[in-house]
């Protein structure tokens, strides 16, 4: 289990401030990998780099994406957390559940904007959501805050030094790349057959597409399986 392993990804930060803070509860526990999805201030800044106090390194080294797909592309396991429950197929954990994780993996946690959160286009590339415990009357969690508590807890169980996770070597899991790669040839092949129509309902059904792969722990043997069963469809479908 190492620290290098786990990736913080913020969506959409507003706030220079926040994106400081982050950076220093991260360095505070032992994690140093940051990235920035589109980030509303220009980044970095002078009030991000003097909020981060002693983190400036982890400001430095930290990603800069444009959008989420490329950002979690080397993720293998990706967790988002919401404060809002979603009426959709996918999993739902608890923080106690953390401490199941296999973080031998390249894992990534997703945080909303200060604003809106996560959309649930931005939850459909997620293995699963997580929801931090407040008062119900009251929900809303500094982005800050919010970062800070998942990092202290996974810290405790990176410590600990207990395996809890424990899966045959043989078994290679699949990387967010690959599982990517073919959820794209997928979709190329479905649009090219004019799957998606009414062409209105394409972002909806482009979600749900991905919660059904995203949340699966595919092997790098079923994504070859797959791939070749879609490219396989597409080519009958032809003749």
């Amino acid at each position: 289990m190492s620290f290098s392993n786990i990736t913080f990804i913020l969506h959409k930060p507003q706030l220079s401030e926040n994106i400081g803070a982050c950076a220093r509860g991260l360095k505070n526990f032992n994690f140093n990998n940051l990235i920035l999805i589109d980030p509303k201030p220009i980044f970095p800044n002078d009030k991000i780099v003097a909020t981060s106090v002693g983190a400036k390194d982890i400001i430095k080294k930290s990603k800069v994406f444009k959008s989420l797909e490329p950002a979690v592309k080397n993720i293998d396991y990706l967790i988002a957390t919401s404060s809002r429950f979603r009426n959709k197929n996918i999993k739902h954990i608890q923080l106690k559940d953390l401490k199941k994780i296999d973080y031998k993996k390249k894992i990534g946690f997703l945080f909303g904007s200060e604003a809106s959160g996560l959309s649930n286009n931005e939850i459909s590339y997620a293995n699963c959501t997580m929801q931090i415990p407040t008062n119900s009357n009251f929900k809303s969690l500094n982005l800050s805050h919010s970062l800070i508590i998942v990092a202290q807890i996974v810290f405790n169980f990176i410590n600990s030094k207990k395996q809890f996770y424990n899966k045959s070597k043989k078994i290679k899991s699949a990387t967010k790349k690959e599982i990517q790669s073919m959820v794209n040839l997928c979709i190329k092949n479905l649009e090219n057959l004019d799957f998606f129509r009414p062409k209105e309902k394409k972002p909806i059904m482009l979600e749900n597409f991905r919660n059904i792969f995203y949340r699966m722990d595919l092997s790098e043997k079923e994504i070859r399986i797959l791939s070749s069963v879609f490219a396989s469809l597409y080519k009958k479908k032809l003749d």
